[in-house]
């Protein structure tokens, strides 16, 4: 029995970054023999075991062979008489491929170590066109891998093979908890941006979000930055929601903010905003299809339909103010609006060629929630009830007007925060 790191672990190490998690294989060893060793089993497909101490994952060296289309059709085996290399040729990129043993030897037969000083993800052997995942695992690695001295790119013969497995329907056959697994997990790395460029090279973004993939081609407004199309814009600002730290559904809320774009005339969009009603239409229907979770998606769905409305806003009227509160449910989730209001910040600031910008509609529209949270919502309706009970019997009187009085003093009070925004400025 031999044990192996494998995988990350060593592949980081030697780039010289943080290892996080290690995994080991380990050959010449059965099911039985682990179990009397103390490990515990925790492998659904194939044997995997925890350290009876460390807790770190142990999984018996195997091969396997596919049976049916997707990540999910294949028979494994493992025995004692499965080799290291034999484990190793089916992983999916060489970087990924090599191992180190107890004295800190590393095995690299398919040379991996060349790879990653050239930087370029590589596929093991032909048995990668047989999982669709690894084409989203390689993009995700593009994405995570994309700052310097760590940008990779992809290996001709690569690409090559992943727009053959594109093209077999492979990616047809992923189901969505699977793709948006990966999807959400490149929207956190470093440069989302990569992850969306290699799935749009080889073909998958037409097949897994096509609703996004539309917009490469679409022209941006002239008075934005008509040298790029909108396609590139959302990169830039899903790329800027990172370099801000975003979390997940901010940033996933920048990326779907203007796919209605895909699908209107671009003549139309200064004067007309129908683009964000049918972009709210592609969010949902994107959504359903990959199972987006509900906080994404909800934020996705707001920012699509008032990201053009925010900009807008310090041009509004107090009650368009205060309608637009109501309808993105900002009195009971306050932060989820705020949040909205960051992913238009950063569909501002994620332009190209565009000096000295400047989104002062966050911290106005931040102002205005405040000011109208203010309201004392409570004595409002203890007024009301006073004064209708006496006059009427009909138990919804009293609620209506109640509602309308809050919604009242809401307006004034940020029609108070504007006229004192305009006096500061005078």
């Amino acid at each position: 029995m031999k044990t192996y790191v494998v995988g990350g672990a060593v592949r980081d190490a030697l780039l010289g970054l943080p290892v996080q998690d290690r995994d080991y294989v380990v050959v010449g060893a059965t099911p039985q023999h682990m179990l009397e060793l103390g490990y515990t089993p925790v492998g659904k497909d194939f044997p995997v075991f925890l350290h009876p101490k460390t807790h770190e994952e142990y999984a018996l060296a195997r091969t396997e062979r596919k049976t049916a289309a997707g990540y999910k059709g294949f028979v494994f085996h493992t025995d004692a008489s499965v080799t290291l290399e034999q484990d190793l040729v089916r992983r999916d990129l060489t970087i990924n491929a090599i191992a180190r043993d107890e004295h800190g030897v590393l095995i690299d037969p398919f040379h991996g170590q060349a790879d990653l000083q050239a930087r370029v993800f590589r596929h093991v052997s032909a048995a990668f066109e047989e999982d669709p995942v690894r084409i989203l695992r390689l993009a995700r690695f593009a994405a995570r891998f994309s700052q310097a001295p760590h940008a990779f790119s992809v290996a001709p013969e690569t690409m090559d093979l992943m727009k053959k497995m594109v093209a077999a329907g492979e990616v047809d056959a992923l189901v969505p908890e699977r793709v948006w697994q990966e999807i959400s997990r490149g929207l956190m790395e470093a440069k989302p941006s990569r992850m969306f460029e290699v799935l749009r090279e080889c073909g998958a973004l037409h097949r897994l979000m096509p609703e996004l993939a539309a917009l490469w081609g679409v022209p941006q407004p002239p008075k934005h930055h008509p040298e790029i199309d909108t396609g590139m814009h959302i990169m830039l600002v899903v790329d800027y929601a990172a370099q801000q730290a975003c979390t997940l559904p901010i940033r996933f809320a920048a990326l779907m903010h203007d796919l209605g774009k895909g699908t209107s005339d671009p003549e139309q969009w200064p004067r007309h905003h129908g683009h964000e009603e049918r972009g709210i239409e592609l969010v949902k229907a994107l959504c359903a299809r990959l199972k987006v979770p509900t906080e994404c998606r909800d934020l996705a769905i707001m920012t699509a339909r008032d990201h053009g409305n925010v900009g807008r806003s310090q041009e509004m009227r107090p009650a368009t103010l205060q309608d637009m509160l109501e309808r993105n449910d900002a009195f009971r989730k306050p932060q989820r609006f705020l949040d909205m209001l960051q992913a238009a910040e950063c569909d501002c600031f994620g332009r190209a060629g565009l000096d000295n910008i400047q989104f002062p509609q966050r911290v106005f529209l931040t102002r205005v929630l405040t000011a109208a949270q203010a309201v004392d919502a409570g004595a409002i309706a203890q007024q009301v009830l006073i004064k209708t009970t006496a006059e009427s019997s009909d138990a919804k009187l009293p609620a209506q007007k109640i509602a309308e009085a809050i919604r009242l003093a809401r307006i004034d009070a940020i029609r108070e925060l504007a006229n004192s925004l305009s006096s500061d400025e005078t």
